[in-house]
């Protein structure tokens, strides 16, 4: 198998994780007899910073011409509490996501028996969760129209649009999501207030017809949001729109122990990206410190997703749990004996290679 990969590292912490993410990626290469070719591209800040575009031409190009995008993180603490900034690392990111079309953001929810305790939430609720959450990426609120109404900028307005094809493509994936899984999909919105979450509902009723062994359940946000506290386990595939998928996921994390164990994939009509979704938390920046899993389990959905290599990303995901199983965790994980973000992703390497970690 030879394939071209766009390395999009971005901000923060992003270029230490999809170092060592590239560093599985060359272990799965002499392990399975693949060659793929790594295309560097820049984003964010660290790409205002040498063009003054937060997701340049070149960059675009570059993703355009590769089977599959491997994104680090972005973002910028200079930009976060600069409200006067005139360009933002995030616009790069949603320019990408639009100019892409990567309408569908698809994030993996799993417990590791060897870190539940590590969750805050007890033990009994969140043992075997294994759900996955599905992302309208390019519409809703965060691609309205903002604008204030007032001269003094004393009052503003964000608007929220979604279309019935933006409704069918994403939905249409969760229902084949669900059908692979357990047969079961949720859509969370809010229909008994928003014209838009009404669209949704009457839209995924529509499409169900399609798929009768599909259980299909419609929740509200605000209870969807409890119920993955109270009880996770009861979800298999859950669909949503932008904004609601943006918190939901977030929240979702503290399942895991750690939002540093938290893949995802951004599936596009031509090429599909995937990424942690820690963000860039430039605080541990430099300090080869963070948590390299999530990146390493992302290009595992890349292997699987976009050069159908099913096997291959399975022995990555195998060997994240091994070297959880055998403690070699960074300091999110285990606060008291940790190791570097190097020393783990090198560790994943080695199993995936079938070689003795040395002790």
């Amino acid at each position: 198998m030879r394939g071209k990969i766009a390395v999009l590292p971005g901000d923060g912490i992003g270029p230490e994780v999809i170092r060592e993410a590239t560093g599985v990626l060359k272990a799965v290469e002499e392990r399975f007899g693949h060659e793929f070719s790594l295309t560097y591209g820049e984003i964010g800040a660290a790409a205002i910073a040498s063009t003054g575009d937060p997701f340049p031409e070149n960059t675009e190009e570059i993703c355009r011409s590769s089977n599959a995008i491997l994104f680090g993180a972005i973002g910028a603490p200079e930009y976060d509490n600069n409200p006067e900034a005139r360009v933002r690392p995030e616009e790069g990111l949603l320019r990408m996501r639009k100019s892409l079309g990567l309408y569908a953001n698809i994030r993996p929810v799993t417990t590791y028996e060897d870190l539940i305790s590590l969750s805050p939430l007890k033990e009994e609720r969140i043992r075997n969760v294994d759900f996955v959450v599905y992302r309208e990426l390019t519409g809703g609120i965060y691609f309205g129209k903002p604008s204030f109404v007032a001269e003094d900028h004393s009052e503003a307005v964000d608007t929220c649009s979604y279309n019935r094809n933006e409704i069918v493509r994403i939905a249409t994936l969760a229902f084949e999501a669900a059908r692979k899984r357990s047969s079961k999909l949720t859509l969370v919105d809010k229909a008994n207030v928003l014209a838009t979450s009404q669209l949704w509902r009457k839209t995924v009723q529509e499409l169900a017809a399609g798929y009768p062994k599909i259980e299909l359940e419609f929740m509200f946000v605000d209870n969807a949001a409890m119920q993955i506290i109270l009880n996770p386990a009861q979800f298999d595939v859950i669909l949503t729109e932008n904004m609601f998928g943006d918190i939901i996921t977030d929240e979702a994390s503290v399942i895991t122990g750690s939002i540093g164990l938290m893949p995802s994939a951004s599936v596009g009509e031509t090429v599909s990206l995937f990424e942690p979704i820690h963000g860039s938390y430039p605080q541990a920046a430099g300090k080869n410190s963070a948590n390299p899993m999530a990146s390493v389990l992302s290009l595992a959905m890349l292997l699987e997703h976009s050069f159908g290599l099913a096997e291959e990303g399975r022995t990555v995901r195998e060997a994240v749990a091994e070297v959880i199983a055998r403690g070699i965790v960074t300091e999110d994980l285990n606060p008291t004996k940790f190791f570097t973000t190097t020393k783990v992703g090198s560790a994943i390497s080695d199993i995936i290679l079938s070689k003795s970690l040395a002790e």
